[in-house]
């Protein structure tokens, strides 16, 4: 730990020193060159882009027009510059003392061909923090350079059009996925397909909203073709149609970047912290003989098949006059209520050794888990709840084999019967918890992108809503109609970050030839 604090200390250092060096040299620059300060995209940004700690190489990157200088000053290219995205070894010194800070890679990227769409130099230097600080303080004393915010290489790329707002989200994505699933959606979502299907709505709006614009302004003049308006109204219709169809994807996307809520609830001691402990493999959760000892909800991530999980273990569902676990009971059920799937975990030496009272005990013991009672059914016919039949290894095997082979198939409900003690029955557990988690979540690989972000669902039922307005006021108020695809497509713009009334005016000019 003190080596570590040192590291980060360092690091901090040379950030600190090149933000002073770099807050003088843009006064300097201010004073005597009068520019605004305010005109930081001007500048020249740097970071270190590899991460952070001791590591074999790290990466030093450099976007803006003094990239050059950067690589003139400092990597010994005096004369001319290296050719274009070719690896050099250079030695790396300081653009001031020339003492030679490190010996390493240097690649330079001129625009518009870079990930910023500017002139762009990477430094790829040893990955010691001695070296690191060395090369972020020389860079800081270097006119014209700053250290980059958090996200500015990206938004300079947004900027310059290199990356769409979709595909600077599965970026995003992308880098901070954990799970297989996670990696395939992200790298999907960032290679621009979805990105490119809300673009296809977006255009076929634009021209519907066009049409739409002309025939209010020039239909008297007879300029527009009978029939227009027809098309935008079967256009809308279609992409009204999409739009829902994309929306009922029950959250996959969703679920599959932020992790399935999956639930552990049941009465008191039926062995849910028990089976939490056993899926993560470690004592997550307190296990006692003693009924309520679990008050709090316990969260912990995993990894089910490369599926993302956040697996929750509850309060036994119980009557108490103790405040606190009253508490807990409260929120158990409320995490039931927001769930994803439900593990309704029973202790096998509580069921009636008949099959028909078995069942129907297990049908009124889910009316008390899954809130409300009507929704038990749904519960299980939509796979969102499953029963686990624990503690097996306490029944005779009589009983056993009436668990096994009968109960599932009299009561119809989804269950599984396990020991979290012995292990027995675990891997048919985890291979139904995996078909489980994998629906829903869906395969991120097949069929339409799906929606990834909540603000892209929000964004979208407001492009529905405002298609919605067309259609109301079609007969009514052309004006008011127009202005519901006007809003849909504002509503598309806010997801592709793309919009802007030029366009417009560009198709009513180039479908139209208003003026000829």
């Amino acid at each position: 730990m003190p080596l570590l604090r040192s590291i980060h200390y360092r690091i901090w250092r040379a950030t600190v020193f090149a933000l002073k060096t770099s807050r003088w040299t843009r006064l300097f620059r201010h004073l005597s060159d009068g520019v605004p300060s305010a005109l930081v995209d001007a500048e020249t940004i740097f970071a270190l882009s590899s991460g952070h700690g001791k590591c074999g190489v790290a990466v030093v990157r450099i976007s803006g027009p003094a990239s050059t200088t950067a690589l003139r000053c400092m990597a010994g290219q005096t004369r001319s510059l290296p050719a274009p995205r070719t690896a050099l070894l250079r030695s790396i010194t300081h653009p001031h003392s020339e003492e030679v800070l490190d010996r390493g890679l240097v690649l330079w990227f001129p625009a518009p061909h870079s990930f910023t769409g500017e002139d762009s130099v990477e430094f790829h230097i040893h990955g010691g923090p001695a070296v690191t600080a060395a090369v972020l303080q020389a860079l800081g004393s270097v006119p014209g350079m700053r250290p980059a915010e958090a996200g500015e290489f990206t938004r300079r790329a947004f900027q310059a059009g290199k990356l769409g707002l979709t595909e600077v989200e599965g970026l995003g994505d992308l880098i901070h996925a954990e799970t297989e699933a996670q990696r395939r959606q992200a790298l999907r979502q960032m290679s621009g397909e979805l990105g490119r299907l809300y673009q296809g709505w977006s255009h076929k709006l634009k021209r519907c909203l066009a049409h739409v614009e002309a025939f209010i302004d020039f239909s008297e003049d007879e300029l527009i073709e009978d029939g227009v308006l027809n098309e935008v109204d079967r256009i809308v219709r279609d992409l009204q149609g999409e739009m829902a169809r994309h929306l009922q994807d029950e959250r996959r996307g969703e679920r599959l970047r932020s992790g399935v809520q999956v639930v552990i609830a049941g009465a008191t001691n039926a062995g849910k912290s028990s089976l939490l402990n056993t899926l993560c493999q470690r004592p997550a959760a307190i296990v006692s003989p003693i009924a309520g000892t679990t008050r709090d909800v316990v969260e912990t991530a995993l990894d089910i098949g490369g599926f993302p999980v956040l697996l929750s273990d509850t309060a036994g569902l119980r009557d108490s006059l103790d405040l606190v676990e009253r508490e807990g009971v409260r929120r158990a059920r409320e995490r039931v209520e927001q769930a994803d799937l439900t593990l309704v975990v029973v202790d096998c030496s509580c069921l009636p050794m008949d099959v028909q009272q078995a069942a129907a005990f297990l049908q009124d013991h889910l009316g008390s888990v899954l809130p409300p009672r009507e929704h038990i059914h749904t519960a299980l016919q939509t796979d969102k709840c499953l029963l686990v039949l624990n503690k097996v290894d306490l029944l005779p095997e009589e009983q056993r084999r009436m668990l096994k082979m009968e109960l599932g198939s009299i009561s119809r409900l989804p269950l599984c019967v396990m020991s979290c003690r012995t292990n027995e029955g675990l891997q048919d557990f985890l291979t139904t918890l995996h078909s489980r988690v994998k629906t829903l979540c869906g395969n991120p690989l097949s069929g339409a992108p799906t929606l990834t972000q909540a603000r892209h669902r929000a964004h979208l039922q407001q492009c529905v809503a405002a298609l919605d307005q067309y259609q109301q006021y079609r007969d009514l108020d052309l004006a008011l109609a127009a202005e519901g695809v006007r809003l849909a497509l504002t509503s598309l713009g806010r997801i592709t970050g793309k919009i802007g009334p030029e366009e417009i005016l560009d198709i009513i000019f180039k479908d139209f030839c208003i003026g000829k």
